[in-house]
């Protein structure tokens, strides 16, 4: 015998760690910046990994609104505008990205509350009330802006609405 050793098996393909993590973004080039960005002096061998699956998360998660937007509009081609709308008029991805100027997006289109015509009640004929069900107008209690939000008190800053303007209380119809 001439050490060869036994049959065994052949030399199998090499697998990539992306493929490994079924992702689409490159798990290797991610684990290279990181440690060439002297982030930190150890970096684990799933940090990679993990930030790779983010990062193509919120990719796919961009394109998908933003697709959608480019659809309303009838085109074919996704451009910064439709990146734009995509963004700010999702509340995660709007507070995620609140300091990040996109060139050539645009502005969102919004008329202040102010120059908006008013709503009147007049429009409800009470003659079709019957007069045992007549209707009540009262206005909901505006928000207490010392209370904690849903979150509780340690709230991010990203507020969904500026504080410093009073929302409109909202008109309730009880019958």
């Amino acid at each position: 015998m001439s050490g060869r050793g036994k049959g065994g098996k052949g030399k199998s393909k090499a697998k990539t760690r992306s493929s490994r993590a079924e992702l689409q973004f490159p798990v290797g080039r991610v684990d290279r910046l990181l440690r060439k960005g002297q982030y930190a002096d150890r970096i684990g061998s799933g940090a990679p990994v993990y930030l790779a699956a983010v990062l193509e998360y919120l990719t796919a998660e961009v394109l998908e609104l933003a697709g959608n937007a480019a659809k309303d509009q009838k085109k074919a081609r996704i451009g910064p505008r439709h990146l734009q709308l995509a963004i700010r008029n999702d509340e995660e991805l709007n507070c995620l990205l609140q300091g990040v100027t996109l060139p050539q997006g645009g502005v969102l289109p919004k008329i202040h509350p102010t120059l908006l015509p008013k709503k009147s009640i007049s429009s409800i004929d009470s003659s079709t009330i019957p007069n045992n069900r007549r209707c009540e107008i009262t206005s909901l209690p505006d928000h207490d802006e010392a209370s904690p939000g849903p979150r509780g008190a340690g709230d991010r800053k990203c507020p969904t609405r500026n504080p410093t303007r009073p929302s409109r209380p909202a008109i309730v119809l009880r019958v």
